[in-house]
């Protein structure tokens, strides 16, 4: 244990290794338990949830180790007021901590209790030491005291004054009494041993009854807290005739013991006080004085006798001492006090109790002798030999128990098991304690002897179906998966994953995850039906054995349609700077079809189905559309009275939950002839520069694509020319034609014969990236034959062929030269 240093409103006591802190630290390391001790410091009243210390830090431990090791608080309070946050190694504040109601004016106040991790197992004490805060103002019982003290009251005559309680202990408890300024009484503090604080007011000056019959003074009660707080009481004061003489105990403390539990009327100690005077002033009554706490339900004490009984249930665990201040006065006011000491002895009213803070069930047949098998702890709330205890267990199993840290004892193997002969064991610990006579408690564990893992685990069914509406929200649980594994603990505990598969493309992961211990499968993204309508995935289920065993199974998840998508208008096309109008002669019968409005919908089923009708128009009584095909027809015979210009508006309607539309705008022209629209058209005049600037435009660039179509046909025409003057002057030549032989492809037999034929195919395009020169390709019939019958002359066969690919291929020309034997 080493002394830290203070941090915000905690002082922390912990584990320093290799600093320069004043360091004392121990280490229980006894039958594979690591055990260590560490002390906090906070103020009471802190918030739920703010820091008390790094426990993992002042331990030596990391995070890991205490996941890994499944780091719980070991409590035998009901409350537990500090929880452990395993995931950032802190303990912090889990209930309201209240000083007086946790410890009363017990000081220093603390409470402790262990963090056990396992695997290995380890147990680490810690206390926490509560500091008072100044939360409570001093209080007296009574808002007005009434006092009768007699005219002859000698100078310097004490008078008891009633105390007030402060529930804060130390500098914010109560420190001080001040008495309101007056001129007969001064103030005097004394202080218990307990170390509480009560007044006395001394006379400094003689009352006169006749002159001033009451007094009215205030005493205030004030702590040493900050900020400072303080109680009032208001004291009333009655001038009596003379009582010359107060009443004087025989013993300025009594001392006496009870045994706790004492039935209530049991007789404790009697009091006698004496007064010297006679009459109703020599009449001496007993009363406590300033009774703290609930010590008025613990005590009574006969007024007249002085006899000090037992009022309550007496316990000796709570307090193991009782000092209480007793008052002996007479009926002219004047009062003595003396202090009676009461002891309460222990009896052995309290079983040991028997708390299992770890447990290992089942065991490994192979688990080696001295293996931990369950760490308990005992505590008897008795004292001395009656709180000492020993632990027992049956001598014929191969167990035994030991202790390891004060009030913990250890159950460790004795001897190897075999599991053939006996799977299990039923073990009775027994914890007796050494009072007269002894009180005993038992439990019962269940010890398991392990297996090894046989058995893959198996799913319900073969395969899962689940379905899911697309437009999901992220995380949403789609289905369960279950599988069972007949194994037993570790070897049954079924993990799930998916097996690594591509969906689209993308891994599997990237869709749907699974809850590896419940095997929940949730949705990772929002599915669009649109884009995909169904995921097969498998997942697989493996058991925490060693080496861990799985089985596969399909899920096939079908997403359903929503009706997420709005209809699209495809016709009539809404253009932003042209006017699109449908003319309707004037001659049009009823039903004449003016135009049809086309719309889809991605969506599917009902979804998709479309309903079209009219919103707005010039004139409703002239057009209807129809529900299902969008037809836009004339209900009536078109007159000359009808406007020209018709506007019409048509809202497309699918069938989904809710209802997804779009709207269109129809221009409609009812007239004969083009240049009466024109006339009746001429809001949308100003387009007309948008449009002259696109005409500028679009012809500027048909100009220059003619140019350059008109340059590179020039260039292959007059190619064409050139190679064709070239062929005709070869041809009309009277040269004689020498052949060239490769040197592989000599004239062995004096023939003048090649071997082979060879065709040579030139392609030559307009388009330099599609060039081509092929060689050695199969002969055709555009080829230039050398004849033998002519005697250094040749025949020329000539034939041009255009290919034209697509419609934007370029003008390939292909010549083709076969060599055959003279």
């Amino acid at each position: 244990m080493a002394f830290g240093i203070p941090h915000s409103r905690c002082v922390k006591w912990r584990f320093c290794f290799g600093r320069t802190w004043h360091l004392l630290s121990f280490l229980f390391c006894l039958n594979h338990i690591v055990s260590g001790q560490i002390r906090y410091s906070i103020p009471e009243e802190m918030k739920k949830g703010s820091l008390i210390g790094n426990v993992a830090q002042d331990l030596g431990l990391d995070l890991k180790r205490l996941r890994s090791g499944r780091a719980r608080i070991v409590t035998g309070e009901n409350i537990q007021y500090t929880e452990l946050k395993t995931d950032k190694g802190i303990l912090v504040v889990n209930e309201r901590i209240d000083r007086e109601q946790l410890c009363g004016d017990v000081t220093p106040c603390s409470f402790s209790f262990e963090v056990i991790l396992e695997n290995p197992i380890e147990l680490h004490r810690i206390i926490v030491e509560i500091f008072d805060v100044n939360d409570h103002a001093p209080v007296f019982k009574n808002i007005n005291m009434k006092m009768e003290i007699s005219e002859s009251a000698i100078i310097g005559s004490r008078f008891v004054l009633e105390s007030a309680e402060d529930a804060d202990v130390g500098v914010n408890g109560l420190q001080n009494y001040v008495l309101s300024s007056n001129d007969q009484f001064d103030l005097k503090q004394h202080s218990n041993p307990d170390g509480s604080k009560f007044a006395e007011m001394i006379l400094q000056k003689h009352l006169d009854r006749e002159e001033q019959p009451r007094l009215s003074l205030k005493l205030i009660a004030v702590d040493g807290g900050t900020p400072q707080r303080s109680g009032t009481v208001n004291i009333d004061i009655t001038v009596l005739d003379a009582n010359d003489n107060a009443p004087v105990f025989n013993q300025s403390s009594y001392r006496a013991t009870v045994l706790e539990n004492a039935p209530v009327g049991t007789y404790i100690i009697t009091i006698n006080a004496t007064d010297a005077d006679s009459g109703l002033y020599g009449l001496v009554n007993y009363a406590f004085s300033n009774l703290k706490g609930n010590l008025a339900d613990l005590f009574d004490i006969d007024k007249t006798s002085g006899t000090i009984t037992v009022a309550g249930q007496i316990d000796f665990e709570k307090d193991k001492k009782y000092e209480i201040r007793v008052e002996a006065k007479d009926q002219g006011g004047l009062a003595d006090l003396s202090k009676v000491i009461i002891d309460i002895v222990d009896v052995n009213d309290n079983a040991p109790v028997i708390n299992v803070m770890s447990f290992s069930s089942p065991v490994s047949e192979d688990a080696p002798i001295g293996s931990t098998i369950a760490v308990i702890n005992v505590k008897d709330a008795d004292s001395e030999q009656n709180g000492q205890i020993t632990c027992s267990i049956d001598p014929t199993f191969p167990f035994k128990i030991k202790s390891s840290l004060t009030s913990y004892y250890t159950l460790m193997s004795d001897i190897g098991f075999d599991r053939e002969k006996t799977p299990e064991y039923n073990i009775t610990i027994t914890a007796t304690d050494s009072g007269s006579p002894p009180l005993s408690s038992a439990i019962k564990l269940h010890v398991k002897i392990s297996d090894v893992n046989d058995n893959a685990p198996l799913f319900e069914t073969m395969t899962y179906n689940a379905y899911i509406p697309e437009n999901n929200s992220p995380g949403m649980s789609i289905i369960t998966v279950s599988a069972h594994d007949s194994d037993w603990n570790q070897n049954a505990r079924v993990s799930y994953l998916l097996e690594e598969t591509q969906i689209s493309g993308s891994p599997v992961s990237t869709y749907i995850s699974i809850n590896s211990e419940t095997g929940v499968l949730h949705a990772v993204r929002s599915f669009d039906y649109e884009q995909i309508k169904q995921l097969q995935l498998v997942v697989k289920a493996q058991d925490g054995g060693s080496p861990p065993l799985s089985s596969n199974v399909t899920v096939k998840i079908m997403i359903q349609d929503q009706n997420d998508n709005a209809p699209q208008v495809l016709y009539p096309v809404q253009t932003g700077g042209s006017l699109v109008a449908e003319m309707v002669p004037r001659s049009a019968d009823v039903g004449y079809l003016v135009t049809k409005v086309v719309a889809v919908d991605v969506d599917s089923g009902q979804n998709a189905w479309l309903s079209y009708k009219l919103q707005k128009a010039t004139d409703r009584a002239l057009f209807e559309v129809g529900l299902q095909n969008g037809e836009i027809r004339t209900i009536r015979q078109v007159t000359d009275k009808d406007a020209v210009k018709q506007r019409l508006t048509v809202v497309v309607e699918d069938n989904g939950q809710p209802s997804r539309s779009a709207t269109v705008h129809v221009n409609v022209a009812v007239a004969d002839s083009f240049p009466e629209v024109l006339s009746e058209f001429t809001d949308f005049t100003h387009d007309k520069e948008y449009n002259d600037n696109l005409t500028f435009y679009l012809v500027l660039a048909l100009a220059v694509v003619s140019f350059l179509f008109i340059t590179c046909l020039v260039v292959i025409i007059s190619v064409k020319i050139y190679r064709w003057r070239q062929s005709r002057i070869l041809y009309h030549s009277n040269l004689p034609v020498i052949p060239y032989y490769p040197p592989r492809y000599s004239d062995t037999l004096g023939t003048g014969t090649l071997q082979h034929v060879y065709n040579y195919e030139v392609c030559r395009t307009t388009d330099s990236r599609k060039s081509d020169c092929k060689f050695g390709t199969v002969g055709s019939q555009n080829v230039l034959i050398m004849d033998p019958s002519s005697t250094g002359t040749m025949q020329r066969i000539q034939s041009e062929k255009s290919i034209l690919d697509e419609p934007d291929s370029p003008i390939e020309v292909r010549f083709k030269f076969k060599f055959a034997p003279f």
